[in-house]
This record gives structure tokens, sequence and C-alpha cells, in this order.
């Protein structure tokens, strides 16, 4: 469990800043009165846990989602992008107590922060409940160079044999991999497969993705949330 003066440093940080311009009690009510909506049940537990705006930072996304599923994709990558980028970013240790938790979507936004992979991770979910083929999609673990220590981004692919886009919570804008020299591509992964970057531009497939333990673990905890995961 959060310590609660860390819950309570979060739930202000950047909280009412990610509301403002997004939601509003008109959005509310479109929102819980459609076909995609949180159950009621979800938002009580997110409430009781972690407050009111980690409530309608659940509300928001549910929102985002519903409002720009016919959105064109590069719109869709902007929105997502920046909608998780007004996160704070919290180090594993000290959010969740462990040196390596990989939380699902609805962890993030109750608790209003993360690191790389949570970032990652819920884009990449998001996109996914948005209409973004997985294919398109690959979590990429990378070397930030400048940093001199791993880090985690989510890839976009336009085509399959296209110049991948970096969405990127160390850096808001999406550019296109040959811009971002600062990060070194070491493997990356979906739902269907995993690849080992073997040198620039080219990828060796390896296997499977379920040999990743934390990957099922937070599939496994994204459908505990009963929040059903594409097909």
């Amino acid at each position: 469990m959060m310590q609660h003066g860390l819950r309570r440093h979060l739930n202000h940080h950047l909280g009412i800043a990610l509301i403002a311009g997004l939601l509003s009690l008109a959005g509310i009510s479109r929102l819980a009165a459609g076909d995609f909506a949180p159950s009621t049940e979800i938002l009580r537990q997110v409430e009781l846990d972690y407050g009111l705006y980690a409530r309608r930072r659940v509300v928001t996304w549910y929102q985002l989602i519903g409002d720009y599923q016919d959105a064109l994709p590069e719109d869709k990558l902007e929105l997502v992008n920046n909608f998780f980028n007004q996160l704070a970013f919290v180090n594993d240790s000290e959010l969740w107590g462990q040196e390596d938790y990989w939380a699902t979507p609805l962890q993030m936004l109750s608790s209003n922060g993360g690191d790389c992979e949570d970032f990652s991770i819920a884009k990449y979910f998001t996109l996914r409940k948005m209409g973004i083929p997985e294919e398109r999609m690959r979590l990429t673990y990378v070397k930030a160079l400048q940093l001199d220590q791993a880090h985690m981004v989510l890839t976009y692919f336009p085509s399959p044999d296209a110049e991948p886009l970096v969405l990127d919570n160390l850096v808001n804008e999406i550019r296109p991999s040959s811009e971002r020299t600062d990060l070194l591509p070491v493997y990356s992964f979906n739902g269907n497969g995993l690849w080992l970057a073997k040198r620039k531009g080219t990828d060796e497939r390896v296997g499977r993705s379920a040999r990743l333990s934390r990957w099922q673990e937070v599939i496994a905890r994204i459908n505990d949330e009963q929040i059903p995961l594409p097909r």
C-alpha cells in the first residue's frame, strides 16, 4: 500500500492540470450514458484508495478512448502520448515498494505516476483499446545514452516496413527513431512476439512475449481489473 504522504503528493502533482480542458460534468454524464464506461465498482474503489482526482483521471481516460475511436492514427498517438506524459515519473521502489513492478494503466492513473515501463504499457494498451493494431506497436527496451541507463519506450510502425515512431515520457514530441540518436535499441515485444535489435534498423524475431514473466503478470492484472483487452 502506498504511503499516505506520497499518495497525497501524487494526487496533487499535475492532477488538476490533467483534468482541466479534458473533463467536464457534461462529459462525465455522456460517458456514463454511453456503451464504453468504467464500472461504478471500479470508480468507487479508485476513489476510496486514491481520492477524487484519481477517479476523475480514470473517467477522463475512458472518455478519451471512447471519444476518439474514429480519429486518424497519428492523432490517436498524439492524444495518448500527451495524456500520459502529464503524469509524474516515480520509481517503482518509491511508488510500489518493489524494485521492478509493471503497473496497469488503471494503477498508473490512480496513483498519478509511474516509471518508463508504466508509461509505455499505458500508452500501448490505450492505443489498442482505440483500435491501433497490435502488430503496429512494440514496447521497446533501449539504453538511454545520455542517462546511461535502461529505458522503455513505445514504438509505432505506420506500415510494416516503415521507420518506427517513438513515444517517450522523456521527450514529449513523437519523433522517428532515426532522430532519437540518444536511444540505443536492445529488444522489443508486443502481444505476439519478441525481437532482438541486431543492428540499426534491423530486428531478429527470437520468440514469443510469453517468455516475459512481468508482461504476463501485467496482462493478468488488467484482466483481474475487468477491463477487457482487445482481441
